[in-house]
């Protein structure tokens, strides 16, 4: 007779200690990117900032760029999201909004930090752009649906989503004003107004 779900044994978790050593190392690295940039990253400055032997982030990441990369992954728990409320306007103007306020956090400077000093690094400048090309996915998916309900007229939404996000990170990278809901529906209006109008 099969056990019922109450009766089986609990599965153990694979993690305990290991898994939050593995974190703060990754946590540690990314405060240290926003901060220093990529070309700056030390294994003795990852391993003093979070709590451990340096020989702990050598064994888990022998090479640095794969500790960058593996870092930056954990951006992705930090994506804006964009739902689809039927509300176009709304939909995109809380996206904006969202992203400021993700990139203007730790992890956010990280990784346009990464962006720019990533050089010649094949595997992190891979997993930026692995990154930014998600989050601009989901743009496009909401502009595809938009165009499908008769909301835009035919557009490329990928063009479309870098000029809804590329004055988002002109913001915050600059630093000079703060991003708030109200740039969000400047933003948002002037682009979709842009569009509708010229668009055949």
């Amino acid at each position: 007779m099969a056990e019922s779900p109450e009766e089986r044994p609990a599965v153990q978790r694979p993690g305990g200690r290991t898994a939050r050593v593995r974190k703060r190392i990754l946590d540690a690295t990314v405060t240290l990117v926003a901060g220093h940039g990529v070309a700056g990253l030390r294994y003795e400055d990852v391993a003093e900032l979070a709590g451990v032997h340096k020989t702990s982030v050598y064994r888990n990441w022998p090479d640095r760029d794969e500790l960058i990369s593996e870092a930056l992954v954990q951006l992705a728990q930090d994506e804006a999201p964009l739902p689809d409320t039927g509300d176009l306007r709304e939909d995109l103007v809380g996206f904006l909004t969202a992203l400021a306020a993700s990139l203007s956090t730790p992890t956010g400077r990280a990784l346009v930090t990464a962006m720019q000093t990533a050089g010649d690094r094949t595997g992190v400048r891979q997993t930026v752009r692995t990154f930014v090309e998600r989050r601009v996915a989901v743009v496009e998916r909401r502009i595809d649906h938009a165009v499908a309900q008769g909301e835009l007229p035919p557009i490329d939404a990928y063009f479309l989503a870098e000029l809804l996000s590329g004055p988002v990170h002109l913001y915050v990278t600059r630093g000079i004003r703060e991003f708030t809901r109200a740039e969000a529906e400047k933003i948002t209006d002037i682009v979709l107004a842009g569009v509708r109008a010229t668009t055949p």
